[in-house]
């Protein structure tokens, strides 16, 4: 199929949907760590990529970049895909960008970023992730490979069960050095866990709040079912050697580091991000409470109200927005963005939207969308079609969105 035809294709699909696409759902497998089973898949597809691939516990959004799962990654594993014709046939997300992504995106967002350079996910593990860190672009670009900056948002509709994991450890203790930390990484494997937690500070985490999480800073995740709004990025340095008995292999800690600088340590604790590590009001800077968009009273007026759910990096930011029972809202906003339901059913310009209960895998589902920059401009229009519930969406956005929040 040319590009041509391929492009008219696209054209029909947003002109069917009012500048609308619909996303099929992408799953990742992960070896690390135990499954949460909470992001409403079907039970018994928790292993569809094999048992030796490991469960699917993340799930991607608007995704135009892959996993990194080593040997073990499978083909598109990660990657959007657009439902074309209701589901009937397909095409990558970021096939559509690179034949289009002026249309999709807008020229500006082209001309600077080449495409859409952000995208979000779920997260799902039944226990903590080890204490980590993502390459700034110094370090990143070394290896060949893209910062992750990301953020955090823990929602109330997934997370009826915290596992007893609910906090996050962030950073270092004010007074930490550099050999207190090269110490932990010269312990791995001697003995069982390198200790390097108890350099660190442990948060509470409270449901429908967030933090920031830029590349440099160590952070160990708790258990709670995470919205992840992120750079497209997925690269990690482990610097936590074991987690539950569970042992982490030393590979994790390198995979990312120059050849010949695997035991450099000097070299490897100086990734991080020393400064914002060692911020004795590390919570005043990177916590984050929903921020309600000015106006919200006439909002309500209207039917609806939005919040900032991710805000503070300028790679990407959040909304969740909720439409009251029975309500006809119009929506207008300045960039393209992917949305996920979370309650409620109804339609946007007239595309079913709804949120499932359980999800098997390989279902087409209506749950997930992309909402190009001309139809975000113009304002799309979302129908509540229950009488007693709310509709809630979250909307991930790309680069220069985030709002100007102190």
């Amino acid at each position: 199929m040319t590009i041509n035809e391929r492009k008219n294709i696209l054209k029909k699909e947003l002109e069917q949907n009012k500048g609308i696409f619909r996303l099929l759902t992408a799953w990742v497998a992960r070896t690390l760590l135990l499954p949460g089973r909470r992001l409403k898949l079907d039970p018994r597809d928790l292993y569809a990529y094999g048992a030796e691939r490991g469960p699917l516990c993340e799930r991607w959004m608007a995704s135009t970049g892959m996993a990194d799962n080593g040997p073990l990654t499978i083909e598109n594993e990660g990657l959007s895909f657009i439902g074309i014709g209701g589901g009937k046939k397909k095409m990558l997300l970021k096939e559509a960008i690179e034949i289009m992504g002026g249309e999709i995106l807008g020229d500006y967002i082209m001309n600077k970023y080449r495409g859409l350079t952000a995208f979000a996910k779920f997260y799902d593990f039944a226990r903590p992730i080890p204490h980590h860190v993502h390459l700034m672009e110094k370090d990143a670009s070394a290896v060949g490979v893209t910062p992750k900056p990301e953020s955090y948002f823990f929602p109330v509709q997934l997370n009826s069960i915290n596992y007893r994991g609910d906090y996050t450890f962030f950073g270092l203790e004010p007074g930490t050095t550099k050999e207190d930390v090269m110490k932990c990484l010269q312990n791995w494997g001697k003995g069982g866990d390198n200790s390097i937690l108890e350099l660190s500070r442990a948060y509470k985490l409270k449901l429908g709040t967030g933090w920031d999480v830029p590349a440099g800073i160590l952070h160990a995740p708790g258990s709670l079912v995470t919205y992840e709004p992120q750079r497209v990025s997925d690269i990690s340095l482990f610097m936590q050697s074991m987690v539950y008995d569970k042992y982490i292999e030393r590979d994790l800690l390198t995979k990312f580091v120059p050849e010949g600088k695997q035991y450099d340590f000097e070299y490897i604790v100086n990734v991080l991000d020393w400064e914002a590590n060692l911020d004795p009001e590390f919570k005043k800077h990177y916590y984050h409470e929903p921020v309600s968009i000015k106006g919200m009273d006439e909002m309500k007026d209207k039917g609806y109200f939005e919040r900032w759910i991710s805000y503070g990096s300028d790679e990407f930011s959040s909304k969740e927005l909720t439409v009251l029972p029975g309500r006809t809202v119009a929506i207008k906003d300045d960039w393209a963005y992917g949305l996920i339901m979370m309650e409620g059913y109804g339609n946007i310009n007239g595309v079913q939207i709804e949120t499932p209960s359980i999800i098997h895998y390989g279902d087409i589902t209506s749950d997930e969308m992309f909402v190009t920059i001309g139809a975000a401009q113009k304002g799309v229009e979302i129908k509540n079609l229950s009488n007693y519930s709310n509709l809630v969406m979250f909307k991930h956005f790309g680069p220069e969105s985030s709002p100007d929040i102190q």
